[in-house]
């Protein structure tokens, strides 16, 4: 299957990218996405703890199973005043 994963704030500056499509098994979850994407960008591995996930616009939990054509946004904590 394949989904689009987007990159937020800081963490798309730090990685250098907003935007990446990329192909996982059948039944894969947020998780063995994340587990694939630090492969290719090491930085991640560091922010992955301190992240909130989003499918499809709605907040979801690392285990949550992915399908064809989903959106996956992996959004670092926004800090400000």
């Amino acid at each position: 299957m394949k989904i689009k994963v987007l990159y937020f704030a800081s963490l798309a500056n730090r990685l250098g990218v907003r935007e990446d499509e990329m192909e996982l098994p059948l039944k894969s979850c947020v998780g063995d996405a994340l587990d694939r994407l630090a492969e290719h960008h090491p930085e991640l591995g560091a922010a992955r703890d301190t992240l909130a996930f989003a499918v499809n616009l709605a907040y979801v939990n690392p285990d949550e199973v992915l399908a064809d054509g989903d959106e996956l946004a992996l959004i670092p904590p926004v800090s400000g005043g």
